[in-house]
């Protein structure tokens, strides 16, 4: 797969990540790619209908190419003595904002089969993956209905295994991403051992002969003139675009982007069991330590939490995914994101042309 199909499905090389839990909301997706960029919604902890309810909004507000993103079904790994122990620890969150925990069991597999399934029987123009590489057998499904596939990697090594499966791209993850960490494998002895994006993504491009997407602490145009110049087609932007009065996040979410209360991020579990990076607050530093390596179990139990603090007005016990780039945001409409991130990327590349800085 030639590069040129995903430079094609937008006008700038400017992506907008998919940020499951309300960020990407289908008035974000539709202003991005309206725009000239790639819009994304995040079918993540959403119903299979409302995911196409959803694909239908972003239809009726533009024309464009947009994409769909996907949560792969996780394997029963977790100690339900560990999460049994965090939930006695998380008993005092419960009330203190007078919710309940929610059930650690309710399900793995986030209605996979389900969008799949509706994905492929009234295709959109691009799909990703994130938490693992679905087989060959469903590439080839999306290409026969003319889908562009793409599959999230943090590693060479995911990144071999999703050519070899037929992906289309792939999105190259670097430890510097807000939210969660798309590893296909949620391995304990691994935390804090990630790559950054630009050594992850030479290593990449090492490896495979395909289309590279790059991600991870990107908010500038001049950052997105550096990776393209790196080899990456495409730079994808989560953090950037949270803030944008189009996203869906919490006002709470975006005003700390910038609150200086809110200093630096870190990688925690405390949330939902798997590694996310996020700005401190209360609940990371006195959670985080103890959580166990229990997606989705450790979601579904604090998810109710998450959303009382929100309702309450309190930002130190909500989830405020932010990728380390966080400070630099800029709350402006997403056309207008798009438009400067596209100017500054172009300025650059032609001072990296005459042989200047970025």
């Amino acid at each position: 797969m030639s590069s040129s199909a995903l430079t094609g499905l937008c006008r700038h090389p400017i992506v907008q990540a998919p940020m499951a839990g309300g960020a990407s909301c289908p008035q974000l997706a539709a202003a991005v790619s309206e725009t000239g960029g790639l819009g994304f919604l995040a079918a993540g902890y959403k119903t299979a209908d409302g995911m196409y309810e959803e694909i239908k909004q972003v239809r009726g507000l533009t024309a464009r190419p947009f994409g769909v993103n996907l949560f792969m079904p996780q394997p029963g790994n977790a100690d339900p003595a560990a999460v049994g122990v965090y939930r006695d620890q998380l008993a005092g969150e419960s009330t203190w904002y007078e919710t309940p925990l929610g059930d650690p069991d309710r399900g793995r597999d986030d209605g996979y089969d389900a969008k799949l399934a509706i994905l492929l029987d009234d295709p959109v123009p691009v799909v990703s993956f994130t938490f693992g590489c679905p087989p060959r057998s469903v590439f080839e499904s999306f290409g026969k209905a003319g889908t562009f596939t793409i599959v999230t990697v943090t590693t060479p090594e995911e990144a071999q295994a999703a050519q070899w499966a037929g992906a289309d791209a792939v999105c190259v993850q670097g430890i510097e991403a807000g939210g969660h960490q798309g590893t296909y494998r949620d391995d304990p002895s691994a935390d804090g051992s990630g790559y950054g994006l630009l050594a992850l993504l030479a290593l990449v491009k090492e490896t495979v002969q395909m289309p590279v997407i790059a991600a991870g602490g990107l908010m500038r145009g001049s950052q997105i003139a550096a990776v393209l110049a790196a080899g990456a087609s495409a730079a994808q932007l989560g953090t950037a675009f949270l803030v944008c009065p189009e996203s869906a996040a919490y006002p709470l979410h975006k005003q700390a982007m910038t609150n200086p209360l809110f200093v630096r991020t870190e990688m925690t579990r405390a949330f939902s069991g798997r590694p996310a990076r996020g700005l401190v607050n209360r609940f990371m530093r006195e959670h985080g330590p103890y959580a166990p390596a229990a997606y989705p179990e450790v979601h579904h139990l604090t998810s109710g939490l998450r959303k009382a603090a929100a309702k309450a007005g309190d930002a130190q016990g909500m989830s405020l995914w932010a990728g380390q780039g966080h400070r630099l945001a800029r709350e402006m409409p997403a056309a207008q994101l798009v438009g400067v991130l596209a100017a500054e990327a172009d300025s650059a590349r032609a001072a990296l042309a005459l042989g200047g800085g970025v």
